[in-house]
């Protein structure tokens, strides 16, 4: 069986990246996409996200960045398969990876029968095929229609119906700013009161934003969003929506009904059509599982983007460079980590010159 340098999965913003400074390097790799067609999470947004609605792509190494008009689930993944083309990167798809097991000093990567070995992995298989739904009394017996953001299409299909919105994140916000101009009526309701930004959001803030993340990672507890800690902030096409109340948040309710949503303490209650789920997503690392990697506290912890528990693995697009910026910063470090690594002379013992 051939041995590979490293195996990177996932070709999102994080393996692309990851996948060209490897190769700047002269490291020998293959990136293991799920996806049948480039793009990562882009090609799955809803259709109503234009370039315009995003915060941003940030320019994949050797290149600039996607501009003009469009949809972002068009956009992006045409500038990701033209990046893929014109770096020849070694992309393999559509590979669903089962899992990532330790043999002697190799990893192996299984996907059905195949395997792929290597001297180190990166995973960067992001969040999105994660969507967290939390649990709720009745949550089951709702007789309207129960959605997350990742099965989101449109502002379309919720024309003139009764909508509840749940999160307090960047998504949440967005979504309302679509939903409320054309909805009968739209709910927010969110755990904690919404931290609404001031200031301009510049990069000193930014900085210190994945820095409260990082600290997180280096502890070894999940990773929180950036939005997390960065504050929420409307934009022009958002104005409608508050100029209709949709901003008055309420905290989240006790119980589903089939009919809507309960506060058990006040008695109060809220017909619904439609309950959207802005709720988030987790990391999707369990195909990581035989590794060991999670500490006692429920994250991978990192040094940079090395697993602590296994520095043969790397993490990107996990915690803090889950933006598109942070996820160049960390492809470029992972690449670098697994050069050094095999430096050690690990590359020498699995394949002799």
């Amino acid at each position: 069986m051939h041995t590979y340098d490293a195996v990177v999965i996932g070709a999102g913003q994080a393996g692309l990246s990851t996948s060209y400074h490897l190769r700047r390097l002269g490291l020998d790799h293959v990136v293991l996409d799920a996806d049948e067609a480039p793009g990562g999470a882009w090609q799955h947004r809803w259709d109503s996200l234009t370039m315009h609605d995003v915060h941003g792509v940030a320019a994949l190494p050797g290149t600039d960045p996607p501009e003009g008009p469009g949809r972002a689930n068009a956009v992006v993944p045409s500038y990701f398969a033209d990046y893929e083309r014109r770096f020849a990167l070694p992309v393999v798809r559509p590979v669903a990876v089962d899992a990532v097991t330790s043999v002697g000093d190799l990893l192996e990567t299984r996907a059905g029968t195949t395997t792929w070995r290597s001297a180190a992995l990166v995973n960067a298989t992001g969040t999105w095929t994660r969507p967290f739904v939390p649990s709720y009394p009745g949550i089951a017996d709702f007789r309207g229609r129960q959605l997350h953001t990742s099965d989101y299409t449109g502002p379309g299909a919720m024309t003139g119906r009764r909508v509840v919105v749940v999160g307090g994140g960047a998504s949440a916000v967005q979504l309302l700013g679509e939903i409320a101009p054309v909805a009968a009526a739209t709910l927010w309701v969110t755990r904690r009161p919404p931290v609404w930004r001031g200031d301009e959001f510049d990069a000193e803030a930014g900085r210190a934003a994945v820095a409260l993340v990082e600290e997180r990672v280096r502890r070894g507890l999940p990773p929180a969003s950036v939005v997390s800690v960065t504050g929420l902030a409307l934009r022009e096409q958002e104005r409608e929506a508050e100029r209709l109340g949709a901003y008055r948040r309420r905290p989240v309710f006790d119980r589903v009904t089939p009919d809507g949503v309960a506060w058990d303490g006040t008695g109060a209650r809220w017909d619904a059509d439609v309950i959207l789920w802005a709720t988030g997503f987790r990391p999707a690392v369990a195909h990581l599982a035989p590794l060991g990697l999670r500490s006692p506290k429920g994250g991978i912890r990192l040094d940079g983007t090395t697993a602590v528990a296994d520095p043969r693995v790397q993490l990107v697009g996990y915690g803090p460079s889950a933006s598109t910026i942070g996820a160049n910063r960390a492809g470029r470090l992972a690449a670098v980590s697994v050069r050094d690594h095999l430096l050690t002379g690990v590359r020498d013992a699995v394949r002799p010159a």
